[in-house]
């Protein structure tokens, strides 16, 4: 089920937050950050718990998405770290744990032999496959509760997190 969201409602909710933000009293702009707090928050648990169900540590299972969802599908242990925000021993201990599981495999570059970079095997493809389609069930069920109001509240506030506007057709005033 797929929810439309007006865009120059969305558009008009952003800018009211950067309003917001700016006021002395921020009780409704902490109403929109607390909104789209809860409904990241929620979604991270659920996709957390199928991980765990699935044999997972969520950290681990969050270097399975960064490895395979990068454009060549395999990264250095260092940009792992980085992209997971932890310190490049902890994710070579991860990608040690993760091989011994047959979820990952360690490659040599084909620019530098000095190289070594980390992919996802067909296994643990399968299980990113499998722990997703587990997290869409329960992520459909949770956002079909959610109110139009609470949507764009958390959508507005995103947006101007990570400093998106959009544009709205001519002729419309957002």
């Amino acid at each position: 089920m797929t929810i439309v969201v007006d865009a120059g409602r969305l558009e008009k909710k952003r800018k009211e937050t950067v309003r917001l933000r700016a006021l002395i009293d921020r009780h409704r702009y902490f109403e929109g950050v607390a909104q789209a707090r809860y409904v990241l928050r929620k979604v991270f648990r659920m996709i957390e718990e199928q991980a765990k169900l699935a044999g997972l540590d969520p950290l681990a299972h969050q270097a399975l998405i960064q490895i395979y969802g990068s454009p060549s599908m395999q990264l250095r242990v260092k940009d792992l770290a980085e992209r997971l925000d932890i310190v490049a021993a902890l994710a070579s201990s991860m990608v040690k744990s993760l091989e011994s599981m047959g979820h990952v495999a360690r490659l040599r570059s084909d620019h530098d032999q000095r190289t070594t970079l980390v992919a996802v095997t067909p296994k643990g493809r399968k299980l990113l496959h499998h722990i997703d389609e587990q997290v869409q069930i329960h992520v459909d069920y949770f956002t079909r509760q959610l109110s139009q109001e609470a949507r764009e509240a958390a959508l507005s506030t995103m947006m101007f997190y990570i400093g998106v506007s959009l544009a709205v057709p001519s002729g419309t005033r957002p």
